[in-house]
């Protein structure tokens, strides 16, 4: 169950720092991303500020599953979890209504909803079933720079704020689409 870059060990380990407020770099389709828990408002104002990002823009949320994602999402109507179920796993992210809690700095400008995505990253949808939890996914950089696709890169840049996990990034060239479940209009 565990990705061949966690041991069950790494991954206890890697579970208590995001529980602490900590930010992780792990591969996806198109390059690294950056996340944290995205129940974490201490986590999400550190990743916002060391990305140097704006609120408004709001974060993407991804999981192992649907039902890994249904927490974080208000009642889901049958089209909506039937458009989820056949787009998924893909580089596709899908605008749901959020559940009422979720913190205003992950739905950004949309206010009522939130971006999640099943990926189609292997390995980032197999770190998600071993921590057990979403993770916050925004490229790696600093807001409005390219996108970091190599571990050494990511190293470079944050340093030690980040706990940065081996890896391949997909070979996708564009960041994932984004699509409004309810309407059906792409956002991006």
């Amino acid at each position: 169950m565990f990705p061949r870059i966690l041991s069950a060990s790494a991954a206890r380990r890697l579970q208590a720092h995001l529980r602490r407020g900590g930010l992780v770099a792990y591969p996806t389709e198109s390059s690294y991303g950056l996340g944290c828990l995205p129940t974490s408002p201490h986590a999400l104002r550190r990743l916002m500020q060391l990305k140097q990002r704006p609120q408004h823009k709001g974060l993407i949320v991804i999981g192992s599953s649907l039902p890994q994602l249904l927490p974080l999402l208000g009642r889901l109507p049958e089209n909506q979890k039937q458009l989820a179920e056949n787009t998924w796993p893909a580089p596709v992210t899908l605008l749901f209504r959020a559940a009422p809690r979720i913190p205003a700095i992950l739905r950004g400008r949309h206010r009522s909803k939130l971006a999640v995505r099943i990926p189609a990253h292997d390995g980032a949808r197999r770190l998600c079933a071993a921590l057990g939890t979403p993770l916050v996914s925004t490229s790696c950089n600093k807001s409005g720079r390219r996108a970091l696709c190599q571990q050494r890169e990511v190293q470079r840049c944050f340093g030690r704020k980040v706990w940065v996990l081996p890896g391949r990034c997909g070979g996708a060239k564009q960041p994932s689409r984004i699509i409004d479940a309810e309407t059906g209009k792409r956002l991006r």
